[in-house]
């Protein structure tokens, strides 16, 4: 049975994946963290996401090492802010607990402090910026094509929900990141983010980058591929959160057996790298 903790309790991704984790039959939820003096700090989180009492209290987030310590969960999955999720894995790592990390925003200094804590630790890791299957799927066919249509003028658009803090997504920077690499170019030299006023002409180097706030929308990620006289588009649309909460339990099962001290993504928990 792999015992799990889960961050950001009582809000939208917790509430989902606590209660696809509570369906799998060989996972346990053993402690929900909420944030910092949590409002539903002592409460079962079961009753605060509506499935009923499943004896596990709500703690806030400035108990965490003392929580991890008393419930030893295998995995802690943390999908909450950037800044936050640094202390957390920090803290998961010291108390040597594996963690599945879904948060974006990361900046390079802290996801090098992220790494130096999983590795000095020798935990297990698997951090995403997008766990749904088929953005994984998808970022598998853009490195594919990047390598074919290196000659082409390469464009992303990224959109989401209006209450997103973070632009560009992180799955639009990963993207980013997988097309730079397959054409083998300086990340610095090739990123534009938006264009205004008069530019000029588009260089043949450049990789656009554009955001979209607005409305519900969960997640809507596109490449565009241009050549002279045609263009090919790759699209990955998320209808419902719950394509993150598949790929959270996949990486659950997955990060158990991971290797020490090692980062993993979600091309190694699905095998397509």
């Amino acid at each position: 049975m792999i015992r799990v903790a889960v961050t950001g309790a009582g809000g939208r991704m917790a509430s989902k994946i606590i209660k696809s984790i509570l369906k799998q039959e060989d996972m346990k939820v053993v402690a929900a963290i909420g944030t910092p003096n949590t409002p539903f700090e002592g409460k079962d989180i079961g009753e605060v996401i509506g499935v009923g009492k499943i004896d596990v209290q709500v703690k806030g987030a400035q108990k965490l090492a003392e929580v991890l310590k008393e419930k030893k969960p295998d995995v802690l999955v943390d999908f909450t802010k950037a800044n936050a999720a640094v202390d957390t894995i920090k803290t998961s790592a010291d108390c040597d607990v594996n963690v599945v990390v879904g948060t974006t925003g990361f900046s390079e200094e802290q996801m090098d402090e992220i790494e130096r804590s999983i590795e000095g630790n020798k935990i297990k890791a698997v951090i995403a910026p997008n766990m749904a299957v088929g953005v994984n799927a998808f970022f598998k066919i853009i490195e594919d094509l990047a390598k074919i249509l290196n000659d082409y003028d390469i464009e992303i658009i990224e959109a989401h929900h209006k209450n997103k803090v973070d632009a560009p997504s992180g799955t639009a920077v990963k993207t980013y990141e997988i097309i730079a690499e397959a054409l083998r170019k300086n990340k610095d030299e090739t990123y534009v983010y938006g264009r205004q006023g008069i530019v000029g002409a588009r260089t043949s180097g450049e990789i656009g980058m554009h955001a979209v706030r607005g409305g519900d929308i969960v997640g809507d990620h596109t490449v565009l591929f241009v050549g002279e006289g045609e263009r090919i588009e790759i699209v990955h649309r998320a209808h419902s959160r719950q394509v993150f909460v598949t790929g959270v339990i996949k990486s659950i099962r997955y990060v158990v057996g991971a290797s020490e001290g090692k980062i993993s993504d979600m091309g190694d928990v699905l095998g397509i790298k």
